[in-house]
C-alpha cells in the first residue's frame, strides 16, 4: 500500500514537471517569435504582390510604435469594412480594437500601393529593414493591413490573426489569400502549431473566404462547439488551421466525452 502510495506521488511530481517544462519551452517560442522586428526579412519573394492589376509591396508595423497617421488609417478602415458585421455591437467593438491596435504585442504587415513616389521612398531596400517609421510614404497609399500576434491558446503556440482588413480597390485580387499565405509561413517558421482567427457570423464572405477557399476549420474553442446553445447566441465562430497532431487534436478534432 505504501508503495503504491509512494509510486502515485512520484508520478504526479514527474507530470507536473514535464507540465511546467513544457510551458517553459512554449513561452519560449513566444518570446523568440515576438522579439523579431520584422518578419518580412524571412520571405523576400512575399514583399511585393503584383497580379491582377494590383501592385503593392508590404512593409511591417508594431503596435506600440504606430504613428498618428497610421493609427487614424487603421480606424477608419476597420469603421468601413467591420461596421455592417458588427451591427448594433459596434460601438463597443471599436473601443476594444482601439485598445488592441496600440499593444505592444500587435505586430503588423501593411500594404501600400507601389507608385513611382512610394517605389522611391521605399523602405524595403534600406538597411534591410521594412519596419514602419512615419517617416517614408504617404498614408493614403496604403491600401490594407494584417495585424497578427504569436499567443497561447489550448497549450499550443499560435499566429492569432486579429485583423485582415483591404480598401475596396484591393478586395477579389487575390491579395487576401496571398496575405493569409505569408501569415502561415510566418507561423511555420517561429515553430507555431497553427493559425487562429474570429469571423462575425454576419460576414458570409469573410466566413466563406476562409473555410472554402483556405480550408479553414471551426475551432473546437469556438463557442459553437463548445456548447451549441451558447455558440447559438454569440455572433462569431473561431476558425483554425494546424499544423501538426497535437495542435489538431486541441485545436480542430471534437474531443470526445469520457466513458
Amino acid at each position: 500500500m505504501e508503495t503504491k502510495r509512494f509510486s502515485t506521488s512520484k508520478e504526479k511530481r514527474i507530470r507536473r514537471k514535464e507540465v511546467l517544462e513544457k510551458k517553459k519551452a512554449i513561452d519560449e517560442i513566444i518570446k523568440k517569435a515576438s522579439s523579431v522586428k520584422d518578419h518580412l526579412l524571412s520571405f523576400p519573394p512575399f514583399c511585393h504582390y503584383e497580379r491582377n492589376g494590383l501592385s503593392v509591396y508590404l512593409e511591417s508595423g508594431i503596435g506600440d510604435q504606430l504613428p498618428s497617421p497610421i493609427k487614424k488609417y487603421i480606424q477608419n478602415l476597420l469603421k468601413a469594412n467591420m461596421e455592417g458585421p458588427y451591427g448594433s455591437e459596434w460601438q463597443m467593438e471599436e473601443k476594444v480594437k482601439r485598445r488592441e491596435m496600440v499593444s505592444p504585442e500587435a505586430r503588423y504587415i501593411f500594404v501600400r500601393q507601389s507608385t513611382n513616389a512610394a517605389s522611391d521612398e521605399n523602405p524595403l531596400a534600406k538597411n534591410g529593414e521594412r519596419l514602419y517609421t512615419g517617416q517614408t510614404g504617404d498614408q493614403n497609399h496604403l491600401v490594407g493591413f494584417v495585424h497578427y500576434r504569436f499567443i497561447v491558446e489550448e497549450d499550443i503556440p499560435v499566429v492569432y490573426v486579429y485583423e485582415l482588413q483591404l480598401e475596396a480597390c484591393a478586395q477579389r485580387k487575390g491579395l487576401g489569400k496571398f496575405l493569409m499565405q505569408l501569415i502561415e509561413l510566418i507561423a511555420h517558421k517561429n515553430r507555431m502549431g497553427a493559425v487562429m482567427l474570429t469571423v462575425q457570423k454576419a460576414n458570409v464572405l469573410a466566413m466563406n473566404f476562409y473555410t472554402t477557399k483556405l480550408r479553414y476549420t471551426i475551432s473546437t474553442i469556438s463557442p459553437s462547439r463548445v456548447d451549441p446553445l451558447i455558440g447559438a447566441e454569440k455572433s462569431y465562430e473561431i476558425l483554425c488551421k494546424t499544423f501538426d497532431s497535437e495542435a489538431k487534436a486541441k485545436l480542430e478534432e471534437k474531443q470526445q466525452d469520457d466513458g
